[in-house]
């Protein structure tokens, strides 16, 4: 029943028709998901506010409390959990009410599984800690550098790098406010695993510098003496 590779997260589903929740905790187990299933709308908002899941699917009409009120209940508590409102009721200002209640998206019933696990993973992965993401951009103290399209700018002024240029001043930003050695700029910049002995790295770093600070009131990059380099504002 589940399409596409197995996943894994925590998932609250809140449907009253048994045959429905059987139906989508089979697809959702299969796809790798561990499901909690509650069957009325109090008891969904009781695990709703004990935490810890990865998406919420929600029936619109359900005993006891219905699904919007469950709904305004979970976002009152300021959980921000994603959450799929499944509903028979398909119309256009049903699905509007849905979405500006709080719900992350709306599904209309009769629907495809293969459509709600989909819908379920991209809720999901939006949800993604950042630092699970690529970084496309380094800053610091007003140095931005777009990894994509290899531009680089100070305080909105455009300065342009030479390659090696370029993966120096990567290298620093990817540790800013830290000191780096000469060794770790052979390494990581140069590739090399030894100090030739040559000036390469004072030259590259003087130019950059020039490039990076000449002009800006505040300085960035700094020789650390006996120790290297840091990309980062002086402390007041």
């Amino acid at each position: 029943m589940a399409a596409g590779p197995a996943m894994t997260g925590k998932i609250l589903l809140v449907e009253d028709d048994a045959a429905t929740a059987e139906f989508i905790a089979k697809g959702l187990d299969e796809a790798g998901y561990t499901v909690d299933r509650a069957e009325d709308g109090r008891t969904g908002l009781f695990h709703a506010t004990d935490g810890g899941y990865d998406a919420i699917i929600l029936d619109r009409m359900l005993p006891g409390m219905d699904g919007m009120a469950v709904l305004a209940a979970i976002r009152a508590a300021e959980i921000s959990t994603p959450v799929l409102i499944l509903s028979a009721l398909g119309a256009v200002d049903a699905r509007v009410e849905g979405l500006t209640s709080g719900a992350n998206d709306y599904l209309v019933k009769p629907f495809a599984f293969a459509e709600l696990l989909a819908r379920l993973r991209l809720l999901i992965r939006a949800q993604a800690p950042a630092a699970g993401r690529q970084v496309t951009r380094l800053d610091c103290a007003g140095l931005e550098m777009d990894l994509l399209s290899r531009k680089v700018r100070r305080d909105g002024r455009a300065i342009d790098l030479q390659p090696r240029e370029f993966r120096l001043l990567e290298f620093l930003l990817r540790h800013k406010d830290q000191v780096v050695t000469r060794t770790m700029l052979l390494e990581g910049v140069w590739e090399y695993h030894f100090d030739p002995g040559s000036n390469v790295i004072d030259v590259h770093v003087s130019r950059l510098r020039r490039k990076i600070d000449d002009g800006f009131a505040v300085p960035l990059l700094r020789t650390i003496r006996g120790a290297g380099y840091m990309l980062g504002p002086v402390d007041a």
